[in-house]
């Protein structure tokens, strides 16, 4: 048998990217220095270990770090995806979507806010790496597309919070065209002088990196997170050269300018606000 086949009968397994690191109900411990605290610990320190680990985290948690008094209210959440090709592998694309929204809660991989933040009324996107690996797809280009005519309607400047494995190729052509749609969309933000400032954590990858996550007038990013393209394989074997070792990280790419500032959670509200000061003076 095949070894493609074998693994589409079976089931192809999730890596440990995909598993969540926070556990609301108990003790969270450590994956690089083996601390054991619990929730309410780690939330106040924005979930940084204090070995200098960075949890991944909801949305959710992201909107209570960066706004005030935990106060936002949501945008666009009536956008809902269809399974427009009636895509199927080991399910159909329909039943994963319904699977995983009764799974985590939400309804998509990317959530759009409003609140206040500092002196402020700022715009927040976050993503949600546990909503089919914070993939891209139609639903998270409309909702930027929407979050960017709003923040130029209203004088808003726009956050975007990035954790995402690439495009949701259960939608084929769909999921590819977001790039193109959400690199206009940010685009007309710096055509209307709104200031746009994106945030990258652990993991970002594909179509992401590819479109606005990198064309911010800020382009920030938490410590130690794999940012990049394609994985180091694709890329030695496309190349013929083996990459760094520090390759598609945080550090490697701020160290040759993709990157503006590496900034620890603990300091993102702090940070952003002296950013969008700066921007207004």
């Amino acid at each position: 048998m095949a070894k493609w086949y074998k693994k589409i009968t079976e089931g192809i397994p999730s890596p440990k990217i995909f598993k969540k690191e926070v556990d609301s109900k108990g003790v969270d411990k450590c994956p690089v220095c083996g601390y054991q605290t619990n929730f309410e610990k780690l939330s106040d320190n924005s979930f940084v270990c204090k070995c200098g680990h960075h949890f991944r985290i909801t949305s959710a948690e992201y909107f209570n770090i960066l706004f005030d008094n935990n106060d936002y209210n949501f945008l666009f959440e009536s956008i809902q995806a269809i399974d427009v090709l009636g895509f199927t592998d080991i399910t159909s694309y329909s039943a994963k979507l319904s699977r995983t929204q009764q799974k985590t809660g939400i309804d998509e991989a990317f959530s759009v806010a409003e609140g206040k933040m500092g002196n402020y009324t700022v715009v927040v996107g976050a993503m949600d790496f546990e909503f089919i690996g914070g993939t891209m797809g139609s639903v998270m280009g409309e909702k930027i597309r929407l979050a960017s005519d709003y923040c130029i309607q209203n004088h808003l400047p726009f956050i975007i919070v990035s954790k995402s494995g690439g495009a949701r190729l259960m939608e084929g052509m769909y999921s590819l065209m977001q790039m193109v749609k959400t690199s206009l969309a940010t685009l007309k933000l710096s055509e209307n002088k709104i200031p746009f400032v994106s945030i990258l954590t652990d993991p970002v990858m594909g179509g992401v990196t590819a479109s606005f996550g990198m064309v911010a007038d800020f382009v920030l990013a938490e410590p130690n997170a794999l940012i990049g393209y394609t994985g180091p394989r694709i890329i030695k074997e496309s190349t013929g050269k083996e990459p760094p070792k520090d390759f598609q990280t945080t550090e490697f790419l701020f160290k040759n300018g993709f990157i503006d500032l590496i900034v620890p959670r603990t300091e993102l509200r702090s940070k952003v606000t002296q950013i969008l000061d700066f921007l207004k003076n």
